[in-house]
């Protein structure tokens, strides 16, 4: 049997405003953008050379859910967007504005640092190291 996640809710204010933000500030692609109808839409980014997961950003459409918009992890670390290069993107995501919560740091499994979504979501940016890691 093989199974695999093949895409991960996360939850936003706006389609086009999420949409924006994971490819213009974060280099995501846009996977699909279908209009579902009544207001809600199928929508689907993932990060340059994605070959699996990605993400379906799904508009809240109760007060629920919005409340949970920028914290589905309980203030946790919710995403891990491992890359090739920690400060080629480091750096890229910085010029675009996006806001790091920590300095870079080396540890055992690689190099990482703390970033912050629009909507307050904690993700590394993390550089496995060669021999393994996490």
């Amino acid at each position: 049997m093989k199974q695999k996640i093949g895409a991960m809710a996360l939850l936003v204010r706006d389609y086009d405003e999420a949409i924006a933000y994971y490819t213009q500030k974060l280099g995501f692609r846009l996977l699909e953008d279908t209009d579902l109808g009544a207001g809600k839409r199928w929508v689907l980014a993932a990060p340059p050379g994605a070959e699996e997961a990605c993400l379906l950003l799904a508009r809240a459409d109760s007060p629920r859910q919005a409340a949970a918009i920028g914290n589905q992890s309980g203030g946790r670390v919710f995403l891990f967007l491992h890359t090739d290069d920690f400060w080629r993107d480091h750096n890229a995501m910085k010029s675009k504005g996006v806001r790091f919560l920590e300095e870079p740091r080396q540890e055992a499994y690689g190099i990482v640092a703390v970033f912050e979504d629009l909507y307050g979501n904690k993700w590394d940016l993390l550089e496995l190291q060669q021999d393994g890691g996490q």
